[in-house]
């Protein structure tokens, strides 16, 4: 079976399809079946092989975008096996097969039915078979085929990132880079040239030029001004078919923009300028502008300004603004027509950030004079000091002069002066002024103590001018004088023990005085000489503005009197020296060995030890429930017995206790003490009275021993070792119980009956050491001991 295809629509393809008719299925889409013949060689005899069948494919090939009245022709399929009669049907599956492609079912023929596009499906994979049209059995295996879109060029080169925006620094050097574009072709850029693509520029010259081949948008000229010319729109082409006749083109717009260098020179617009300030302009205040002009713009504008020279720099000054790149003249100093009526300035303006490319085409800095007329203003009269601090004594009389202000006119009329205080605060009310004069004086009675400072405002105008007023601060301080007397600092709670020994500092006091340091620093303690003198306490000036409270004898009692009342002078060093008089009151306290209060008298004992009312009441219910369940618990053991002998069926480990209080001499029913007194007659009880025997034991036989030298620790010993051997002893243990005194210590009596009547040399002072329990004991022992010392 043979496939033909002659797909030839376009001139280029003519010689394509002359190959492919010439060449068969060997080259361009033929399938040849070779069934039941035999194959004769040149040069050979003829040889009988076994019949083969078999399907050589080659791809077939079809021309996109057909626009033909008709469907395309593919290709045909044929099969060896048929003759022609019809009796071969050809079937076709598949992609596309029977929507895209149909096949003559007869003739074999294969057409397209619609128009292609490559860019969206390059290839379609295809199935064939012949079977027999009586039998639908297959002539034929099924074999697959490819049918692939020949590409023509029908999709123009497109940028897909377009339009560009883009800049470059003015002054570049020719052929400096300034962007690369790149369009792409949807067409088959292995088939032909209709995917590449060729660059060329349509506006933009003769300023940028472009690589043909890269796309490399370049400068073209020497040293393009952005201040002559910013912004430039350069049209792009990019043409497939490597540019030729019938080529598809696409174009897209590069916007390129030329940024900013320091390439030009501050200028300003005049060598000289005038500037006219009135004299009443303030001090800090602006008083004028002035610009020098730059071409470039953004950082490369930024400017400086300062004033290089002339007889106004110490009293004008000029920063920059940097947003309007504007020199801000001010005033330092104030301006007085009356002493100078002009002043010149020479200012410079320059760049800040240079570009040294560029140096020679400096210097990036300019210089203008600028002339400075000050204005004659009538000006309200000036104080002769920008404030005033004076003095007045507290209590002086009203209508004392407290000081003077002055003030004249500074202008050339030299105008008269009124004087007043306006009265704004509480303060100013205080005193008044003299309007022609500048006195002021008081207008109260003041108190050092009470506020030491004042703080008016004085104000001046003119007389004939009452429209301009100047105003001046003045500080009044008031001036202490010794009207004050000392006084304790504080009050005291003094407190004395009542094991205080004379000369025990008890209390150290200290004075303070209202008035200033000049008027009573120095302190002066005593004791009123008016008094008898105080058999108790005495006072020690300590010469340092304090005073030490001392006892005078040893043992005060709170029973005998609990509170002491002790008057104490004190007198400063001022001029004339005051003095006061108050009273200390001196408690009697009970204290520790360290010299803690521990009560000061009888009511506050519980308080001190922290506990009240309701926790006395609640401890002592404890006790009393406590005491309740002890006898409880003691009756309870009293009434019951425990069996001496424990039954035969406990057999576990029991400690029989004998807690049964003897009767005397006369109980004869409790234990027999005879057999320890006298260990003869211990010899007849052989058998044990808690536990219950088995057995018989055997006879015991024992080394005779003298009855009468027989020893009661030996004695025990030997019933010991009865004990252990005795076989009736039950399996548990028990106890038995020998009273042993033993022998007489040789330490002797520890009796107090035969100890010395005499004082001994014992330190009691370990007693105080021993807790609240001890404490009357520690007194006592502690005050016997001096008094033996005394």
């Amino acid at each position: 079976m043979r496939i033909t295809s002659t797909s030839c629509i376009c001139p280029v393809l003519v010689c394509l399809c002359f190959v492919q008719r010439c060449y068969g299925a060997a080259h361009h889409g033929s399938i040849k079946v070779t069934r039941n013949q035999t194959k004769h060689i040149e040069g050979e005899t003829e040889v009988h092989h076994r019949p083969k069948r078999g399907w050589v494919w080659n791809q077939f090939f079809v021309l996109e975008e057909h626009m033909g009245p008709d469907p395309q022709y593919v290709g045909k399929l044929h099969s060896n096996s048929d003759k022609g009669d019809g009796s071969v049907k050809y079937i076709l599956t598949g992609e596309g097969a029977g929507t895209i492609f149909i096949i003559d079912d007869t003739t074999g023929d294969i057409h397209s039915t619609k128009s292609l596009d490559r860019e969206q499906k390059t290839h379609y994979v295809l199935h064939a078979q012949a079977i027999d049209r009586r039998t639908n059995k297959p002539l034929e295996p099924e074999s697959e085929f490819i049918i692939k879109v020949q590409d023509i060029n029908d999709n123009a080169p497109k940028f897909t990132d377009g339009p560009y925006i883009v800049t470059v620094p003015e002054m570049s050097e020719m052929g400096t880079s300034v962007l690369q574009v790149t369009a792409t072709d949807a067409d088959d850029p292995t088939y032909g040239n209709s995917a590449r693509v060729v660059y060329s520029i349509l506006q933009g010259q003769p300023y940028f030029s472009v690589d043909p081949k890269t796309g490399v948008i370049r400068t073209a000229l020497h040293n393009m001004d952005r201040e002559a010319r910013e912004h430039y729109s350069v049209v792009i082409q990019a043409k497939d078919m490597a540019g030729q006749v019938g080529g598809l083109s696409g174009s897209t717009t590069v916007n390129i923009t030329l940024t900013d260098v320091n390439d030009n020179p501050p200028r300003f617009p005049q060598k000289h300028y005038q500037l006219y300030v009135p004299e009443s302009a303030q001090v800090g205040s602006a008083v004028g502008k002035i610009k020098a002009n730059d071409a470039d713009t953004g950082s490369n504008a930024d400017m400086k300004y300062t004033i290089i020279n002339g007889d106004g720099s110490g009293v004008f000054s000029i920063s920059t603004d940097k947003e309007t790149r504007e020199g801000i003249l001010s005033l330092k100093k104030p301006l007085n027509y009356e002493k100078k009526k002009s002043y010149t300035l020479n200012i410079e303006g320059a760049n800040t950030h240079l570009d040294f490319r560029f140096s020679h085409l400096g210097p990036f800095k300019d210089v203008t004079m600028l002339k400075i007329i000050v204005g004659d203003v009538d000006e309200p009269p000036l104080f002769s000091m920008p404030s005033y601090v004076m003095e007045v004594y507290e209590n002086a009389k009203i209508g004392t002069a407290v000081g003077t202000v002055t003030a004249e006119d500074p202008d050339t009329a030299n105008s008269l002066v009124r004087y007043f205080i306006d009265h704004n605060t509480e303060e100013d009310k205080y005193f008044t002024i003299d309007a022609s004069t500048g006195t002021i004086k008081t207008g109260k009675i003041f108190d050092r103590e009470e506020t030491p400072w004042y703080n008016i405002t004085v104000a001046a105008s003119e007389i004939d001018n009452p429209g301009l007023v100047s105003h001046v601060p003045v500080g009044v301080r008031i001036l202490d004088i010794n009207d004050n007397p000392p006084e304790l600092a504080r009050e005291y709670d003094v407190v004395v023990c009542e094991n205080a020994k004379p000369g025990q500092v008890i209390q150290t006091i200290s004075a303070t005085d209202k008035d200033n340091s000049a008027n009573g620093a120095r302190f002066h303690f005593s004791l009123d000489e008016g008094l008898a003198l105080n058999p108790n306490f005495t006072l020690r000036d300590n010469e340092d503005n304090t005073a030490s409270i001392l006892t005078r004898r040893r043992r005060y009692s709170r029973t005998t009197q609990d509170i002491y009342y002790l008057p104490v002078l004190i007198s400063d060093g001022g001029v004339p020296p005051l003095s006061s008089s108050s009273t200390l009151t001196i408690r009697v306290c009970a204290c520790e060995r360290d010299g803690r209060v521990r009560t000061c008298h009888a009511e506050a004992f519980l308080s001190a030890a922290g506990l009240s009312t309701g926790a006395l009441i609640a401890i002592l219910l404890c006790v009393v429930i406590l005491l309740a369940i002890v006898v409880l618990f003691i009756t309870l053991r009293r009434s019951k017995k425990e069996p001496l002998i424990i039954s035969e069926e406990d057999v576990r480990e029991n400690v029989v206790t004998y807690d049964d209080e003897g009767g005397g001499e006369e109980d004869t029913e409790a234990f027999d003490i005879t057999a320890l007194r006298n260990p003869s007659a211990a010899e007849e009880l052989k058998y044990r009275r808690d536990v219950r025997p088995e057995l018989k034991p055997a006879p015991r036989h024992h080394p005779s021993l003298s009855l009468d030298s027989i020893d009661v620790q030996e004695f025990i010993k030997q019933r010991l070792a009865e004990a252990d051997l005795d076989p009736s002893v039950p399996p548990y243990d028990s106890l038995q119980t020998y009273a042993y005194e033993g022998h007489r210590s040789e330490a002797g009596s520890i009796s107090s009956l035969d100890s010395a009547t005499t004082y001994s040399d014992q330190d009691y002072n370990y007693l105080g050491d021993w807790g609240p329990e001890f404490k009357k004991l520690a007194e006592l022992y502690g005050e016997i001991e001096p008094e033996r010392t005394t």
